[in-house]
């Protein structure tokens, strides 16, 4: 076939010939041309090809022969037409009679079908009383090789093309994926694959098999996996991991560190009561709030609503003369009271990460008592604590580099996403190790943008602990409680109430060691300096005023205290 118009070709092929493919040959998109089609950037070159698969009328342009006037008359157009007798000054315009037109007239579609390309004055008085010229414009839905999405092309389109549908009968256009379509493809699966367009946006894992992920890189995708994954982060530095269901390693609880009242709720869980040591001292206000001293320890059992507050109701416990702890009193915590606290774990027992989650609640601190054997290196297993935070669902799709068929990877679409395209090559049938996967290094910016998609990850931090007010000696003494007094606590429930005060939001879990952040403060523990007494020159009543007091020498009870503190912690 000699090349033609793209408006000839259309408007002469038969529907029913579909689908077609043409060759772009020249006009004046010649050597290639970037367009805009139907909203879609789109390059025709010389030798595209494209594989017609639909023609659609949108509307025909009317032109008044006489006057030169054009009009657009929509697809639905009511009127009939009849043909016109050429004149003497145009006798190159007449052509053929339409067939039947001596009988009835033709509506928009049937003078448009029968005029096979070509075109015929025609009448139609609701429109002009001068001869007409009828061009119709069509819709062409196309596929072209390596486009996603079908592309639709106005006939008027001003190249020239050829019909080449018999010699290319066996000519593949490959559609472009993404990753993500894979995963509701899976009939497809295993397959070969080669990445078109790489990932866009930061990086999220830190892993070499992550920057391999280029144009023209060659995958074998076996199919989808289906692990869950643990979020986790290293307390001693600022690294973030997720830990594959399929992780052998096997971990020991850690105690959980709560700096001020407020993680100290946050970490409490329904029904259950959280048994804590006091870390740091933490002055009293008042009557109401008693201080906390180094060694007190504590149970936390549920938020209490008080005076239009929300406050941790605690019991103070005391170890009695035959070693069993005994009933103490009851604290009313305000939440944004400081200090700093632990908790009291006497479990020893080794856990596997599935068993772990089976048993305790997230988040939960642990440290790895045995490595996983399956990897060559076990970065985790050189941190002395690591926090479990979360348990993530995410689907992961396992591949390999064609290279390395062996060694596997776990790819997930929905965070880590790329253009690529089938091929027909085989694939290996056996699937690849993956102990690789088993331990991921995330990026801190990844880190952060996963965080906030938890539950509760994008509450605001809590608030600072107000600043101590400077206390007169006066005030000092008024914290010291009379001896059988105690601060007013509201009645307890016999049990815990059905609906307890609304949870509080939790903050993001932050490392131990960071950078100073507005409004966020370390969660480690200071270590405060031994109090020392100087004599003020010129004050002679320091001494005097101090023998008033009734102070409980704490020499005696300092290496009790320590030895109950190594005692409750097991590490």
């Amino acid at each position: 076939m000699e090349p033609v118009s793209f408006q000839e070709y259309i408007c002469s092929l038969d529907p029913t010939t579909l689908p077609r493919i043409l060759r772009i040959c020249s006009g004046v998109y010649f050597q290639g041309s970037v367009y805009e089609i139907s909203g879609i950037e789109c390059c025709l070159s010389t030798g595209d090809l494209l594989k017609v698969t639909a023609v659609t009328l949108q509307k025909v342009i009317c032109e008044d022969v006489q006057t030169g006037q054009k009009s657009e008359l929509p697809p639905t157009f009511q009127g009939l037409f009849q043909p016109s007798p050429a004149p003497s000054s145009h006798p190159t315009s007449q052509g053929p009679p339409v067939q039947g037109s001596r009988q009835k007239g033709l509506t928009l579609l049937q003078a448009v079908g029968q005029s096979g390309g070509q075109t015929q004055p025609l009448l139609c008085p609701s429109i002009s009383p001068h001869a007409l010229l009828l061009s119709p414009v069509y819709e062409v839905q196309a596929i072209m090789h390596l486009r996603r999405e079908q592309v639709k092309i106005p006939s008027t389109l001003e190249v020239d093309v050829e019909d080449v549908t018999e010699e290319c009968q066996d000519v593949h256009f490959a559609r472009p994926l993404l990753l993500s379509e894979l995963l509701g493809m899976e009939e497809l699966l295993p397959a070969q694959a080669e990445i078109l367009e790489a990932p866009h946006g930061a990086a999220i894992f830190q892993s070499s098999w992550a920057s391999r992920l280029h144009k023209g890189q060659r995958l074998q995708i076996h199919g989808c996996s289906h692990t869950w994954r643990v979020l986790a982060s290293a307390r001693s530095s600022t690294r973030r991991f997720l830990l594959s269901s399929s992780y052998r390693g096997r971990f020991r609880l850690r105690p959980r560190q709560f700096v001020g009242v407020q993680e100290l709720a946050a970490g409490l869980q329904p029904g259950q009561r959280l048994h804590v040591v006091v870390t740091q001292d933490c002055e009293g206000r008042g009557d109401d709030v008693p201080p906390l001293s180094v060694g007190d320890r504590l149970e936390a059992q549920w938020l209490l609503q008080n005076n239009g507050s929300t406050r941790l109701l605690c019991r103070r416990r005391s170890e009695g003369e035959d070693g069993e702890d005994e009933e103490g009193e009851e604290l009313l915590l305000p939440l944004d009271l400081g200090g700093g606290f632990v908790e009291e774990v006497g479990d020893n027992k080794k856990y596997g990460l599935e068993e772990l989650l089976e048993q305790m609640a997230l988040p939960c601190d642990v440290r790895v008592a045995a490595t996983d054997p399956s990897m060559e290196r076990d970065v985790l297993g050189s941190f002395s604590s690591l926090r479990l935070e979360a348990r993530i669902s995410q689907p992961f799709l396992l591949s390999s580099f064609c290279e390395e068929p062996d060694e596997g990877f776990e790819i997930p679409p929905r965070w880590l996403d790329l253009s690529l395209v089938l091929t027909e090559e085989p694939v290996s049938t056996q699937s690849p190790s993956t102990h690789c996967s088993h331990v991921e290094e995330l990026t801190e910016a990844f880190y952060y943008q996963l965080l906030a998609q938890l539950p509760g990850g994008s509450a605001p931090p809590p608030p600072r602990p107000p600043k101590p007010k400077a206390q007169t000696h006066q005030g000092r003494k008024n914290q010291a409680h009379p001896k059988g007094r105690r601060p007013a606590v509201p009645q307890r429930p016999t049990s815990p109430p059905a609906h307890p005060a609304p949870s509080l939001p939790l903050k993001a879990e932050q490392p131990p060691i960071q950078q100073s952040t507005p409004n966020k403060y370390s969660p480690c523990p200071r270590r405060l300096p031994a109090p020392q007494i100087h004599d003020s020159p010129g004050n002679t009543d320091v001494k005097s005023s101090d023998d008033e007091h009734n102070y409980e020498a704490i020499e005696s009870s300092v290496q009790k205290t320590i030895r109950k503190v190594q005692t409750i912690l097991p590490f």
